[in-house]
């Protein structure tokens, strides 16, 4: 039987077989060097999408040009690294999200694509370089994230800072948003950063308390709340922001009281996106939340104050930052007017 089915096969058709077995093949072995820690760990089914969050191949020629300028300048873009699904939109605006400190992380968070493992040593050539492509980009706003860096004594702040100089001096007119990593034990690198004067300062929760241990096992929720709440004690006039995943396992109970704790923090700006499962050795997701959800979700938070909030199941932290921060800056000016 199986030499019968075999022979009735053209030799394209099977050709066309071995292909498709060498790249899933290519895909495990890729998934295993970029997550050694999750190689065994269980396979948990990848969902179907719904059709409310397919997107299109990046094929434009913005996206291409875009993509030539970071590899040019040897850049990483958290776009690519944690395999963004709004890749090919905000390419094509030439619109990227710079990730500093190489495409190593060494947290090993459940839901996240970066690679883990040993990161190289910093680039002092990196500053310069991410300047240059903000300012080839001609760039309105920026994003400027990292991995995170628990190797270095400061968690990386220091790079940071110089980040920020030199895109200041090569992109006078950009303004500067950065996503940081919680610096957990790095005392004094917060202050660095802050005293760099970025004009948003972001870090995500990521998820709610409960699901910290399985989600985000090398965090704790409340020192990520008190980061940020120090960032704006330490400069009243910098926006603060912070982003959250649905679909992980949390309950609206528990989204509406991280709301509460943000709010507490007097954090600004909100966003709230549907995490989607990278790879089966990753946090299975537990549903696809409906729009409508998003849409309670958004009304929640600005009744609860927030000056802007972006909830959408294909939000991610930078996704239309640019037109974000714009809204949220007029957000600000009205209510001074007010009060």
């Amino acid at each position: 039987m199986t030499e019968t089915t075999v022979s009735n096969q053209t030799p394209s058709q099977l050709e066309g077989k071995e292909r498709a077995e060498r790249i899933i093949s290519a895909k495990d072995d890729r998934a295993k060097m970029r997550h050694p820690e999750k190689a065994k760990r269980p396979d948990t089914p990848v969902l179907r999408k719904p059709s409310w969050i397919r997107v299109k191949a990046p094929v434009s020629q913005g996206y291409q040009e875009t993509r030539k300028l970071m590899r040019d300048n040897n850049l990483h873009t958290v776009c690519e690294e944690a395999a963004c699904p709004n890749i090919g939109e905000c390419w094509s605006k030439k619109h990227a999200t710079m990730m500093i400190m190489g495409g190593i992380c060494t947290r090993a968070c459940s839901f996240c694509n970066i690679a883990t493992g040993k990161p190289q040593a910093l680039s002092p050539f990196e500053p310069y370089s991410v300047a240059t492509a903000v300012a080839k980009l001609k760039l309105r706003h920026v994003v400027i994230t990292s991995v995170d860096r628990d190797d270095l004594d400061d968690g990386g702040a220091d790079h940071f800072s110089k980040v920020i100089a030199a895109t200041r001096k090569e992109a006078p007119e950009t303004t500067i948003e950065i996503l940081t990593p919680d610096f957990r034990h790095k005392e004094g690198a917060l202050e660095v950063v802050v005293k760099a004067k970025p004009d948003v300062f972001n870090h995500n929760l990521e998820t709610v308390p409960r699901l910290y241990i399985s989600v985000r096992p090398g965090a704790r929720y409340y020192h990520s709340l008190k980061l940020l709440d120090q960032a704006k004690q330490l400069d009243p006039s910098l926006f603060t922001k912070s982003g959250l995943m649905v679909g992980l396992g949390e309950t609206k109970e528990e989204v509406l009281q991280v709301m509460d704790d943000m709010r507490a923090a007097d954090i600004d700006f909100l966003t709230i996106g549907q995490y989607l499962q990278p790879t089966p050795k990753h946090h299975p997701v537990d549903r696809f939340v409906d729009p409508e959800e998003f849409k309670f979700y958004e009304k929640m938070a600005y009744n609860k104050g927030f000056l802007h909030v972006a909830s959408s199941p294909l939000t991610r932290s930078s996704y239309h930052a640019d037109e974000d921060f714009q809204k949220l800056r007029e957000a600000r000016e009205q209510k001074l007017s007010v009060s």
